[in-house]
């Protein structure tokens, strides 16, 4: 089963992925972007979380992935990881972007504070990964607390060349598998006539360089 397509297809129709090259999207950067992802959307579809689930234990079969933990990303990647870790009858954490300013200051929620993971096999699950910035402080967080975490799941990955160098210097290597890509996603709206060979081109040029795009084509940058 090619989940990718199948995830593509359930994206663009409840409208979790939005490409407009014509009128692109502001993202929190600032920058204008011609697509925008909020896998948030799937969360209002039993079906569609099914089918990440299943996706996602397809990838650990397929891979022979040995786990301990689930592990989900605060705040987009905790539904998804609760989801896998019922199915497959394990321990679930999850990890902030931060420690707590109070209390025990945990950044790693599920564990006692007063102890770490020991040792355990983890794997992460993210929903998006774009420059891969927070995907690589989640993996971090759960070294530096004596987990083993060398693989990470996600829903959709834009394959960006910053994300790529950016889990490039982990050391132990963390394996990433994403159910759809990019590469995924564009020919399935050239497939479906979600778009035109106009605007796929415009698509993968974005790919290519995505901070500039927006000022390449007449989009500038909101600065806040």
């Amino acid at each position: 089963m090619d989940y990718g397509e199948y995830i593509a297809k359930a994206g663009l129709e409840i409208k979790a992925i939005k490409l407009n090259p014509k009128e692109p999207f502001q993202w929190a950067s600032g920058f204008q972007m011609p697509i925008y992802n909020d896998n948030r959307m799937f969360l209002g579809f039993p079906k569609y979380r099914r089918l990440i689930v299943d996706g996602f234990k397809d990838i650990i079969e397929k891979e022979k992935i040995i786990y301990e933990i689930i592990a989900g990303t605060s705040t987009a990647g905790i539904p998804h990881a609760t989801s896998l870790a019922n199915e497959l009858g394990t321990p679930l954490i999850y990890i902030r972007d931060k420690p707590k300013e109070h209390g025990l200051k945990n950044q790693i929620e599920g564990i006692d504070a007063e102890y770490d993971l020991r040792g355990k096999r983890v794997i992460l699950i993210e929903d998006l990964i774009s420059t891969g910035g927070s995907s690589v402080k989640a993996i971090q967080a759960i070294r530096n607390a004596e987990g083993n975490c060398d693989y990470c799941l996600s829903i959709f990955n834009y394959g960006l060349e910053k994300a790529i160098n950016e889990f490039d210097v982990l050391n132990p290597k963390c394996n990433v598998f994403s159910l759809l890509t990019y590469n995924k996603l564009l020919e399935v709206a050239k497939d479906t006539s979600y778009l035109n060979e106009r605007q796929i081109e415009l698509l993968r040029e974005w790919r290519n360089d995505p901070f500039k795009w927006g000022e390449n084509h007449g989009f500038q940058r909101v600065i806040k």
